[in-house]
């Protein structure tokens, strides 16, 4: 049995495993395609807005929705190979989200450095809820 980790640590391990994204970038890959996945609960999204065009998944639906293989798909799950921005209100629950969509094969999953917080401060576009 391996010691236990605090989450600080938890969340450096899984983000040395891939790129994270700022908001520019994630921008910018969004107009290239990539599906930007909103999983804020619904009180944060009332409260600060929608970011146009993302997809709002509930975190505890995130793997069923976004897994290709699975019968609960959304439409835009197409392939493993599919460029995903997860997007969480600071940053750190998408950390741990990425992560799980990259052991379903979601080798192209990243998340959003800073979430929502930061792409609304960069001045990026956002809509009401």
């Amino acid at each position: 049995m391996s010691a236990p980790v605090g989450i600080d640590e938890l969340l450096e391990r899984l983000r040395a495993g891939y790129t994270r994204i700022a908001p520019r970038a994630a921008h910018e890959a969004f107009l290239d395609g990539a599906l930007l996945v909103d999983i804020r609960y619904q009180a944060l999204r009332e409260r600060d807005g929608l970011i146009p065009g993302a997809v709002v998944v509930e975190r505890n639906e995130l793997e069923w929705r976004l897994d290709p293989q699975g019968s609960h798909r959304l439409p835009q799950a197409t392939g493993h190979d599919l460029r995903v921005v997860v997007i969480c209100n600071e940053g750190y629950a998408s950390t741990l989200a990425a992560a799980s969509l990259h052991a379903l094969g979601l080798h192209r999953a990243t998340d959003l450095t800073g979430g929502f917080q930061a792409w609304k401060a960069a001045g990026l576009p956002v809509v009401p809820a």
